[in-house]
Formats: C-alpha cells, sequence, structure tokens
C-alpha cells in the first residue's frame, strides 16, 4: 500500500533509519507487512557498485527492478539506498503512481563531516565502508531531495548526528502515521497517487501493436530533438508532429537521456493491465496522441 525512499548520503545512518520504520510499521496498530529492498537483498557490495557509472546505472536498474516487482497494495516497501539522484526517485515515484499507492520520501540530513567521521568509525571496526575516493564521489554528486518536488514529497527528516534514530523519532512517528492513516472522503493529509491515462491503458498483448508504439514514441522523440537543435535550448511551444495531433509544449530543455527514460517509462505504463481502462492505441497516431499528452502534463508549462 506504500512505497518509501530513504535517501542520504553515504554512511548517514539510512539503513537505521530503515530498520527503525520498518519495526514501528510492523508494532502498529494497522500490523502493515513490510519489506526493505536494499543492495545486501542482492549481495552487492558498495564499493563495487559504485566504482564507476556502468555500475552504479545497474545497481540502480536492480533494485528499481525488484521495486517494480514487489510494489502492490497489500505492503510497504521501503527502499534502502543512497537514492542520490532525483530522476531515479521520480522514477520510483513513477512505480507508485502505476500502482495507486501511497509514496514518501525519508531524509537522513546529515553534513559531510559527520558522514566521513562515520565512514572511518566502520572501517576501523572491520565493518562495511565506502572507500574514500567512492565516498567523496558520491557526497559530490548528491542531489537533496526537495518537498517542492512531487517525487520528494511528502518529506520526513531525520538528523542521526543530532538526535540518533529511534522508532519513536518524530520524523519515524510521522511517516508511520501517513502511511497507516485510514483514508475516507475526509482525508486531506494522505495522498495517494493515481494513475495516469498512461497506467491505465490495457496491456498490449499484440506484438505488432508494441512495434507500432515504440515507433511512434520514438518519431515523438525525433521531434523533440530536432525542434530543440533549432530552438537553441529555449522553450518549445506548439511543435507539430502531424495533423489533428496536439502540440507539444515543453516548458525546459529537456536532454535525451531524459527523453529516452520518460519514453521507456511511458511505454512501460503503457503497457500494463488495466480492466477498467480504455482500449489500447489502435494506430499510430493514438499512440502519439497518448505520448504528447503525457510529455505535456510531465514537461509542460501547465
Amino acid at each position: 500500500m506504500a512505497l518509501v525512499v530513504i535517501s542520504g548520503q553515504p554512511s548517514s545512518g539510512k539503513s537505521r533509519a530503515a530498520q527503525c520504520l520498518a519495526e514501528a510499521l510492523k508494532e502498529s496498530e494497522s500490523r502493515q507487512q513490510v519489506r526493505i529492498i536494499d543492495e545486501a537483498c542482492f549481495h552487492l557490495d558498495r564499493n563495487q557498485s559504485y566504482a564507476n557509472m556502468p555500475s552504479e546505472k545497474n545497481l540502480r536498474g536492480v533494485l528499481r527492478s525488484e521495486v517494480d516487482r514487489s510494489v502492490s497494495k497489500d505492503s510497504i516497501i521501503i527502499v534502502d539506498s543512497l537514492n542520490n539522484i532525483k530522476g531515479y526517485r521520480y522514477e520510483l515515484w513513477c512505480l507508485a503512481r502505476a500502482s495507486g499507492i501511497r509514496y514518501c520520501v525519508v531524509y537522513c540530513d546529515v553534513d559531510e563531516t559527520h558522514c566521513r567521521k562515520w565512514n572511518e568509525e566502520r572501517r576501523e571496526k572491520g565493518e562495511a565502508n565506502y572507500d574514500d575516493s567512492i565516498f567523496e564521489d558520491l557526497v559530490r554528486r548528491f542531489e537533496k531531495p526537495d518537498r517542492r518536488n512531487r517525487w520528494d514529497s511528502p518529506l520526513f527528516e531525520l538528523w542521526p548526528h543530532r538526535d540518533p534514530t529511534e522508532k519513536s523519532s518524530a520524523a519515524i512517528v510521522d511517516a508511520v502515521s501517513y502511511l497507516t492513516k485510514t483514508v475516507d472522503s475526509k482525508t486531506r493529509d494522505v495522498k495517494i497517487l493515481q494513475p495516469t491515462i498512461a497506467t491505465q491503458t490495457s496491456r498490449f498483448s499484440d506484438a505488432n501493436s508494441l512495434y507500432e508504439l515504440d515507433k511512434a514514441t520514438q518519431e515523438v522523440t525525433n521531434a523533440i530533438v530536432e525542434a530543440q537543435s533549432q530552438a537553441l535550448g529555449g522553450p518549445l511551444n506548439g511543435i507539430s508532429v502531424g495533423k489533428d495531433l496536439p502540440a507539444i509544449n515543453i516548458s525546459r530543455s529537456v536532454g535525451l537521456p531524459e527523453l529516452r527514460r520518460m519514453r521507456r517509462t511511458f511505454i512501460k505504463l503503457t503497457g500494463q493491465t488495466s480492466l477498467s481502462g480504455p482500449a489500447p492505441p489502435s494506430d499510430a497516431d493514438s499512440a502519439k496522441r497518448m505520448f504528447i499528452d503525457y510529455l505535456n502534463r510531465e514537461l509542460g508549462s501547465s
């Protein structure tokens, strides 16, 4: 019924926070089923996993795939990892939205000095730690959660260097309340993510439909890339990709990697089963229209 993303600098007490939250949820009146997904689940060494960008990308892919398989309306999934890239947190948020469940971020806000000290102490004790070069690289690239971003909200903050993390910590108590509170028509402080049109569409069982969807979304992506090259990074408004199709209106420059990621997410969400959803697009124009609507909603100025 929920996805919880733990975020923080390396050696900032994230695993402690995840464990305290899991125990508090299990002890709550609702007796929730809770599962923690982390690197240890796959016997992955942290230094090897963050040694270079391909390894780090593979790690995120493994964790994301496991989250995708595990999220449901019957349990709470806690992702205990750095989750240091905002684009990656957005991808996890999309998975929660596609499943129609609650979502929140628990952030261990610890300054670099304390993280570095704790990492060295773990090394002296022979506990799992980060190599100095990897630690410094991760600290430099960390993108702090911002509650103004929908994929970082609601945000529950812990300060382990100041107040040791316990099940009774204010942020843990608040998170448990948010994750277990009964929702009715009068509830205003709990948000259950709602699937978009892309997530409500029936699964593509026909290989030709998958081909048409892939081809149509690629044409839209190519149109955006070409328009951006002509606009020199400015906002894109009124880009047409065909007669009787909505215009593309993007409020900022979007890099090719992000476009590819959004395209993959859209194709995946569009292929998910929904018995009550509308019929899948029967032609290329329908697929383009859905993808353009998705992009305008995610990246548009309105």
